[in-house]
C-alpha cells in the first residue's frame, strides 16, 4: 500500500530541514536550533520511515549508519574512474624553485611571476574520493594504490559534514560529480575522543591521523559514527554538467554544494606567493585545529593543467612543500620514574637523541603505568615519537620491537644523568633499563623509599614532607604564591642538598652567613634575596592558599575559598559539608582539603610561616559592590537564558557570593527547570527562593 501523500510531503520536508540543519553545524558551524529540537526532527523522520519503508532512500539523514560487513567479508576492491596520482613532495626552496622552472619552460613563458597558485594545508588524514549521480552519494573509495581503491562508502556516509545528497539552492548540481578530499579528526575533537576511551576503560589511540585511517577500515559504520570525523575537499576530477576555469571556481562550487572549507585556503601569485604561504602556515602550525605536514600549491587555471598534463606516478602542475618532521623513530634507552611536587609517579621515556621539527628530543612524559602498557612498550624497541602540537614530544608506538640477545654495549649507552654520582655510577632506583625489559610501577619511592600507593590508574609517594622532590617542588609553589622570584629550581635544590631548607616555609628562616658559604651566593645576592623576601612576607589570602600546595588546591580553587572564608581559621575549622558549600568542591576534594589541615605537619608548616614573620592580607569584607554585595547565592536547575558559567559570573560581579549547597548561610537560592533537592532544603530553612527573571533583575539592579 502507497504511502499517504501527507507523509510522503512531511518525510520530503523533514529530509531537506535535517539537511539544512547537518550542514549549518557541520559545515557553516551556524546551528539555529537547540540538539534537543534536532533530535525531535529526526525521531519523527524514523517514526515515518519505519512506517512507510517503501520511503526510505540512501540519502535519507537517518541511513548515514548502515549494517556492518558480515563477518570474515572484507572491502571490496573498486578501480578509479580517474587514477589518484601522487603529488611532489619538495622539501626545501630550491626544489620549489626548480619545479617551477620546468612549467615556466613547459609553457614557455619567460617567467612564472604571473601565474596564480591555489594553495591549502597539507592535511595529514586519509585521502579519499567520492562519487555522486544526480546529487546522491552512490559511492566511496579509499585512494588504496591509485588506480584501485576499496569501497568504504558505508563508513563514509558516517562523516557528519559530508552531504549525502548534494545542496542545489545556490548553483545546479551536476549530473556525475567525484570529489576527492581528506578524512580527519580535529586536535581538539581527538583529545575529548581519547578521554572518552580512557573513561571507558579502551586503549588510547596513538594519534589523530592513525585514528581516522583506522576508522574508516572498521567493518561496523556504527562503531566509525563514534569517530569525531571530518571531511575537507580538495579536489574535483569529474564533473559533468558544470564547467569551470580556474580552482578557485571549483572550491567555491564545491561549497556551494554543501562541502566544508577549512577556510585556510587562498590564491596567491607566483611561486613567492607560494613560499610567503607556506611559511605563514608554518608559523601557525601549532596554532591549527588539526594536523598539517606541509602546504599543496596547485596552479590555479586548469587549462594550464590539462596542458602540462602528468606523468605515469605524479601530476606536473602540483607540489608539496612538506613541513619539517614533526615525527620520527628512536630507541627506548630506559623508562625513569620521576616524583613530582605532590608525590605522583610518572614514568618518563627516555630515548636517542633524535630531531623532531627542529628540536632534539631526548626524553618524553609517558603519563602513567597504564598508558605504558596499552602502548606495549619493552626496553629497546624502537618507537615511534612525535610532537603533538609541534610542542609536547610523545611516544606513539612501537616501530619494531625490541629481540634477540642484548646488544653489545647496551649497558654502557644508559644516559649519563640516570646514574648516582654519589654511589659509585650505579643506575639510580626506579629506572627500567635492562635489555627487553617491561616498565612495572616500583612498590618503593625512588626518591626516598616510602612505599607508594595506588590511587585508581596513578601511584603517590605519601611522603609529603620529606620526599625531596616533593619538597623541592612545594618549596616552588610557595616561591611562586608568594611572588618570590630570586629562587629558582636550581638554587632551591641546593638549599635543600645542604640542609638549609627541610620545609617550605624554611624560606623565611634562612641563615645569611651559611648562605655565604654556598656556591653561587655573594654578598650583593644574598642581600637582594633577604630585601625580597621581606617584602613578600605580606601576601594576599588566596595566593597564600595557593602556597601550601594543598593536593587539588590550585590558583582557582584557592580564590574560591579565600572568597568564602573570612579567615585561615574559619577555612581550618570547616567540616567536610561545609567545605563543600564552596562553589565547585565536591566530598573529594573536601575530603583532602580537611585531611591536610588534621595533618600534624601542615600545622607545623603554617606555624612555622608565621614565625618567620608571614602576615595574610584577607579581602575587605566591605569591598564588595553591587547589588548584591554580601549575599550567598546557589544555583539548581536548568536555567533557560544564561549557563550556570555565565550565571555565576554575573552573581559574583554583582558582589555576591556562590555555593555549590544550600545552608543556613545562603540568601538565595536560584531555581531553573528541574530543580531537585536544594530546593526542598531551600524550603525547609525558609531560604528566599528566586526564578531566573528575579535573579536577573536583582543582580542588575533593577529590582529590590
Amino acid at each position: 500500500m502507497a504511502a499517504p501523500k501527507s507523509a510522503v510531503q512531511r518525510v520530503k520536508a523533514l529530509r531537506e530541514e535535517l539537511a539544512r540543519h547537518d550542514r549549518l553545524y557541520y559545515v557553516e558551524a551556524k546551528p539555529v536550533i537547540s540538539d534537543a529540537e534536532y533530535d525531535k526532527l529526526f525521531r519523527e523522520l524514523v517514526a515515518l520511515e519505519t512506517a512507510h519503508p517503501e520511503l526510505v532512500t540512501p540519502s535519507s539523514p537517518t541511513q548515514r549508519v548502515g549494517e556492518p560487513l558480515s563477518e570474515g567479508q572484507g572491502f571490496e576492491k573498486v578501480r578509479h574512474d580517474v587514477p589518484m596520482l601522487s603529488i611532489d613532495s619538495l622539501f626545501d626552496e630550491s626544489e620549489v624553485r626548480d619545479f617551477e622552472a620546468k612549467i615556466v619552460r613547459f609553457l614557455g613563458l619567460e617567467s612564472g611571476d604571473a601565474l596564480d597558485w591555489r594553495v591549502e594545508p597539507k592535511f595529514d588524514g586519509a585521502s579519499a574520493s567520492l562519487l555522486y549521480v544526480d546529487g546522491e552519494l552512490v559511492r566511496g573509495l579509499t585512494r588504496g594504490d591509485g588506480e584501485v581503491g576499496e569501497d568504504i562508502t558505508r563508513n563514509l556516509r558516517t562523516v557528519r559534514n559530508l552531504p549525502l545528497r548534494l545542496v542545489g539552492e545556490r548553483r545546479a548540481v551536476p549530473s556525475r560529480l567525484e570529489v576527492r578530499g581528506e578524512v580527519l579528526i580535529g586536535r581538539a575533537a581527538f583529545e575529548r575522543f581519547n578521554r572518552e576511551r580512557e573513561a571507558e576503560g579502551k586503549p588510547l589511540l596513538a594519534n589523530p591521523r592513525n585514528a581516522a585511517a583506522g576508522s574508516l577500515r572498521r567493518n561496523d559504520p556504527g562503531e566509525v559514527a563514534r569517530y569525531p570525523l571530518q571531511f575537507f575537499a580538495w579536489a574535483a576530477p569529474q564533473c559533468e554538467g558544470a564547467k569551470f576555469e580556474t580552482q578557485t571556481e571549483v572550491s567555491a562550487a564545491l561549497g556551494d554544494w554543501g562541502f566544508a572549507d577549512s577556510g585556510l585556503a587562498e590564491r596567491v601569485r607566483g611561486i613567492a606567493g607560494c613560499l610567503g604561504y607556506r611559511d605563514r602556515l608554518l608559523s601557525r602550525r601549532a596554532e591549527l585545529g588539526y594536523e598539517v605536514d606541509g602546504v599543496v600549491a596547485k596552479l590555479d587555471r586548469l587549462d594550464l593543467r590539462a596542458r602540462l598534463g602528468e606523468t605515469a606516478r605524479s601530476t606536473r602542475w602540483q607540489f608539496a612543500y612538506k613541513f619539517p618532521a614533526s615525527e620520527a623513530s628512536s630507541i627506548l634507552r630506559a623508562i625513569e620514574v620521576q616524583v613530582g611536587a605532590n608525590g605522583r609517579l610518572t614514568p618518563r621515556a627516555h630515548v636517542d637523541p633524535v630531531e623532531i621539527g627542529g628540536v632534539v628530543v631526548r626524553h618524553t612524559t609517558l603519563h602513567n603505568a597504564e598508558h605504558v602498557a596499552n602502548l606495549g612498550l619493552h626496553v629497546g624497541d624502537r618507537v615511534f615519537l612525535y610532537r603533538a602540537g609541534d610542542v609536547i614530544p610523545q611516544v606513539q608506538g612501537v616501530a619494531e620491537a625490541a629481540s634477540g640477545k642484548e646488544p653489545k654495549g647496551w649497558r654502557d649507552a644508559v644516559p649519563e644523568e640516570l646514574h648516582d654520582a654519589e654511589h659509585d655510577g650505579a643506575i639510580r632506583p626506579g629506572v627500567t633499563w635492562e635489555w627487553r625489559a617491561s616498565f612495572v610501577m616500583p612498590e618503593r619511592c625512588p626518591a626516598c623509599g616510602a612505599t607508594v600507593v595506588q590511587e585508581g590508574k596513578y601511584y603517590r609517594c605519601p611522603n609529603l614532607h620529606a620526599c625531596k622532590p616533593q619538597v623541592v617542588g612545594r618549596t616552588i609553589a610557595l616561591t611562586v604564591g608568594f611572588e618570590i622570584d630570586r629562587l629558582g629550581e636550581k638554587l632551591i635544590e641546593q638549599l635543600v642538598d645542604h640542609g638549609h631548607v627541610a620545609t617550605p616555609a624554611d624560606i623565611f628562616h634562612l641563615d645569611r652567613a651559611k648562605l655565604l658559604e654556598l656556591e653561587r651566593w655573594g654578598e650583593k645576592s644574598v642581600a637582594n634575596l633577604f630585601a625580597q623576601i621581606a617584602e613578600k612576607q605580606r601576601v594576599p589570602f588566596e595566593r597564600f592558599l595557593m602556597a601550601l600546595s594543598i593536593p587539588d588546591v590550585g590558583p582557582a580553587t584557592a580564590r574560591l575559598f579565600a572568597q568564602h572564608f573570612a579567615s585561615l581559621a574559619a577555612l581550618e575549622a570547616a567540616t567536610v559539608d561545609e567545605l563543600q558549600l564552596v562553589h565547585g568542591v565536591g566530598p573529594e576534594l573536601a575530603a583532602s582539603v580537611r585531611a591536610w589541615f588534621e595533618e600534624p605537619k601542615s600545622r607545623a608548616l603554617l606555624e612555622r610561616l608565621f614565625a618567620g614573620g608571614v602576615e595574610i592580607v584577607y579581602p575587605d569584607p566591605t569591598a564588595a559592590t553591587g547589588p548584591l554585595a554580601g549575599k550567598t547565592i546557589v544555583f539548581t536547575g536548568t536555567l533557560t537564558g544564561l549557563t550556570r558559567a555565565e550565571a555565576k559570573r554575573l552573581a559574583e560581579t554583582a558582589g555576591a557570593k556562590v555555593a555549590s549547597a544550600v545552608s543556613a548561610k545562603t540568601d538565595y537560592l536560584v531555581a531553573g527547570a528541574d530543580a531537585g533537592s536544594k530546593a526542598k532544603k531551600a524550603a525547609e530553612l525558609g531560604t528566599q527562593v528566586l526564578d531566573e527573571a528575579r535573579f536577573l533583575a536583582l543582580a542588575r539592579g533593577e529590582a529590590t
